[in-house]
């Protein structure tokens, strides 16, 4: 049987098309609680949970006596054709930017996992997720494996700061190239939870990384809330001679 929307997703999907079409202009405020409530004909609890949910995704902010503002959506660049590593990446932005380290575990891969991975069956890898926390709001969810053979060590201290600069500044690894897939996905129970979020996709980018000497070191599914980035790439045309 289908599921019934509850009426405060309703009430928060309205509003949400709302801002995102700028009907409210970023830096204007929504309508009082109780405009809202005569707008849609609900309860006050009604409206509180619909604007709950429009405050964890980061569109409006609670002003104190003034009620609740629309935020300036900005999409952060995002390039999908390096490999920039994300502290890099929050750096030449300029972010306020937290990781945290959920677990780092050493891990065998099975049968299932080689199909997705890249490693072969029985190969030991670093198993590290981490949340990635951008301006207050958990933005990226990080999976990684990283191969034994390559890492024979990885802490968490490594893991919160930057695992690509532990690699080539004290490991003298030679990053070199990788190859990457990128789909949206539905998001699983867990996600939302560890994301703090209640979006219903994710950009997922899996990444197969190699070294110089063409040896996989590395395979990452990184999970990105949609409206957070835009994913860009550089294409030049391939002039025939």
């Amino acid at each position: 049987m289908k599921e019934i929307m509850k009426k405060y997703q309703e009430i928060f999907n309205d509003l949400q098309e709302k801002i995102i079409n700028t009907t409210y202009q970023p830096g204007s405020l929504l309508p009082t609680e109780q405009d809202l409530q005569k707008l849609y004909s609900v309860s006050r609890d009604t409206v509180r949970k619909a604007l709950r949910l429009l405050t964890e995704k980061g569109l409006i902010q609670k002003v104190q006596g003034r009620g609740s503002q629309v935020l300036k959506q900005e999409l952060l660049n995002f390039p999908v054709s390096g490999l920039t590593s994300y502290k890099e990446l929050v750096e030449s932005l300029h972010l306020d930017s937290v990781t945290q380290v959920i677990s780092l575990d050493l891990d065998t891969i099975d049968e299932k996992e080689a199909l997705r991975t890249g490693f072969a069956q029985g190969h030991q890898v670093w198993k590290v997720l981490r949340t990635r926390t951008i301006d207050g709001f958990v933005s990226v969810l990080d999976l990684d494996y990283l191969s034994r053979d390559c890492v024979p060590e990885v802490t968490k201290e490594i893991a919160e700061n930057s695992i690509y600069a532990y690699l080539e500044n004290d490991l003298g690894l030679d990053i070199s190239y990788a190859q990457k897939e990128i789909t949206i996905q539905a998001s699983t129970e867990r996600e939302r939870l560890l994301m703090d979020n209640t979006d219903e996709y994710l950009v997922l980018i899996r990444s197969r990384v190699y070294l110089g000497d063409t040896r996989q070191f590395q395979y990452t599914e990184s999970r990105h809330k949609i409206d957070k980035f835009q994913f860009v790439d550089f294409a030049r045309r391939k002039h025939s001679l």
